[in-house]
């Protein structure tokens, strides 16, 4: 119900008294203001606000995410096992058609198209077992730490859900409110879905999830043709050199001159980033990350991220093609 508290409107639920956690003022005031750049009404606010459930589990996912405290090699072994392989490529012979048009019109591979659906969702198998108003609604007005980034994708997501004519009740995603095949944010759904046959986007549909993908990866620079790594070949007495950014800034020449030599027949003046990846063991490998790969840590920033659906890509690819 709705009660009028000196021109202050609250709302009042049981979901926003869940565990002490939600302060009820916020919630009142962000129903207030997005009914006022909305076609949503402040009744049908009230409604859906008052469906939205407090999750204390959420708040203790998001705070340690997986790629913060795993090695690359424990990271890669969740992705690179033969069943998710075996599952791309099914996928991919599926929706084949779908994949080659997106790919031949957005210039992005297809075989990155299919790793970031593959380590997003293991081809739609996994798509999130939270409803994604409860996801937004805890770190809106539960999650201090980033309250504001939340809130903001929770008006972006009830934007969404009713110019898509998604049920803002029942979509389920990740604790963190991505959604669909492909695990966009509200922000990244308004921004970059994209309809595969010009209808409404709806990424929980394969289709538009595939060319919602390619459209994020195109918007960001994806370079047609070009590679995403090489290895680096051997390590000559190498010298200390800085592997925090992913952004290739430095050209081969550069790296091989402080000893990383590249595999492969690339030109000494492609530029390129070093990248380093940690074993159980306390070893490490090197790889050269060129702007595709980056292009792919706009979608996920971390480098086990994009290192995963860079290989997995390649494996569905290589299994497919029989290799």
């Amino acid at each position: 119900m709705i009660r009028q508290v000196v021109g202050v409107v609250v709302l009042v639920g049981m979901a926003f008294m869940s565990m002490g956690q939600i302060n009820e003022s916020k919630v009142a005031e962000f129903a207030r203001q997005v009914s006022e750049r909305s076609d949503y009404s402040l009744e049908e606010l009230t409604v859906i606000l008052n469906n939205a459930k407090y999750d204390q589990s959420i708040v203790d996912k998001i705070s340690k995410p997986a790629e913060g405290t795993m090695t690359w090699e424990r990271y890669r072994n969740i992705f690179m096992k033969e069943e998710r392989i075996t599952a791309g490529v099914k996928f991919w012979d599926e929706y084949a058609e779908v994949i080659k048009a997106v790919s031949e019109e957005s210039g992005v591979a297809e075989e990155a198209i299919i790793g970031i659906i593959g380590v997003e969702t293991y081809f739609g198998r996994i798509k999130g077992s939270y409803r994604v108003l409860d996801a937004l609604y805890t770190l809106a007005f539960g999650y201090p730490k980033r309250s504001s980034y939340f809130t903001s994708e929770l008006e972006k997501y009830l934007i969404i859900a009713k110019k898509e004519h998604l049920d803002v009740n029942t979509v389920k995603g990740s604790y963190a409110g991505a959604m669909g095949y492909c695990q966009f944010m509200p922000s990244s759904y308004e921004a970059y879905a994209k309809s595969y046959d010009q209808g409404t986007r709806d990424l929980m549909t394969p289709e538009d999830a595939i060319a919602s993908v390619a459209n994020y990866l195109k918007v960001h620079r994806w370079e047609t043709g070009n590679q995403v790594t090489t290895q680096v070949a051997s390590l000559i007495n190498p010298q200390e050199v800085s592997t925090k950014s992913v952004k290739p800034s430095n050209t081969l020449r550069y790296y091989s001159d402080l000893g990383y030599m590249p595999s492969g027949n690339i030109s000494p003046s492609a530029k390129a980033a070093l990248i380093e990846l940690d074993h159980e063991d306390g070893t490490m490998e090197y790889w050269f990350g060129f702007n595709n790969f980056y292009v792919i840590t706009r979608y996920n920033h971390s480098k086990l991220y994009a290192m995963a659906v860079h290989q997995l890509g390649q494996a569905v690819k290589a299994a497919r093609e029989g290799a």
